[in-house]
This record gives structure tokens, sequence and C-alpha cells, in this order.
């Protein structure tokens, strides 16, 4: 099942210099770009976004959504659109846990964060996870369309597909 998810490389992965090395961990599973811009969003495509997803603000409270809204807005980020075979699932089990403090090693947020929601709320800041990933395929497709136009994703095969499939 070819499926789209996106994935936002949030300003800390753009102000640490590490876009390069997630980006290579998602295509070296297989994963296709098929959109990508860098950004400076606002607090209203924030906003926008984290409604979308609707999770921060119902688990976390409107503190933290607040926050994460800030930390998302803080500086330029990278979206991608990805493609392939259960792209939401994989990039999820790549990206490993949303608080890094119980991220696996060998995840994305394992290998590159290390604090805890405790730590972030009582400095009253919002979660520095790197990356933001899909929560399920509805979800995918509302946050692609809120992000990319149709015409900033693109359809190509890749050198696996035409030599694999």
């Amino acid at each position: 099942m070819i499926e789209r998810t996106l994935v936002i490389l949030k300003p800390d992965a753009v102000k640490r210099g590490i876009m390069g090395r997630i980006i290579s961990r998602l295509e070296d599973a297989g994963l296709k770009i098929i959109g990508a811009k860098m950004v400076w969003i606002d607090q209203v495509l924030a906003r926008k976004h984290y409604d979308e997803i609707g999770e921060v603000g119902k688990r976390r409270g409107e503190k933290v959504l607040n926050n994460m809204m800030k930390v998302l807005s803080s500086g330029p980020v990278l979206a991608l659109c990805l493609e392939g075979i259960q792209a939401v699932e994989v990039v999820r089990k790549m990206v490993g846990s949303t608080e890094p403090r119980i991220a696996a090693p060998g995840t994305i947020r394992g290998d590159f964060t290390h604090h805890s929601f405790a730590s972030t709320d009582a400095q009253n800041k919002g979660v520095e996870n790197v990356v933001h990933a899909s929560g399920s395929a509805s979800d995918a497709k509302k946050e692609i369309k809120l992000w990319f136009a149709p015409s900033e994703l693109h359809s190509y095969k890749t050198v696996h597909e035409v030599h694999v499939f």
C-alpha cells in the first residue's frame, strides 16, 4: 500500500545542521521525497498545523500547545511530503516517541534529542524533538493539504521502482 505522509524538520533540526542526516535515514528506508520546501512559518500556520492534529492541545493542555507553536515558528522548517509503502507507519517507527526521554535508541528522536516533557514544562518551553511526523493516514492527508499545494508535489520513479517493481 503506497501512501503519503508529512514530515517536518523543525527549527532545532535546521539550526543544528542535521537535516541531511535525517533525510538520509528516510531515503535509506525506501521513502521517496515528492515535495520539499523550507519555510519560516508564522503563529497562524503553526496553530492550523496543531489544530489539524489536535493531539497536543487535548492531551497536554493549551499552555503546552502555545509553547509548541512557539517552537515550530521559532525558525525555518523543512517540510517534506514522503511517499512509500505504509509510509505513515514506517516514518512513525523511525522517528520514535514524541517525548525524547523515552524515544528508543536508533530512532531519530532517540539519537538526536535528550530532554523530557517534565523538563520542558518546568522551563515553560516547548519540546524540541527535531521532527514532526503525521500520526495517521487521515492526519497525513489533512497535513499535506495544509503544507503543500498540489502543484508542489511531484511524481517520478526512483531507480528502485524502475528496476525492482
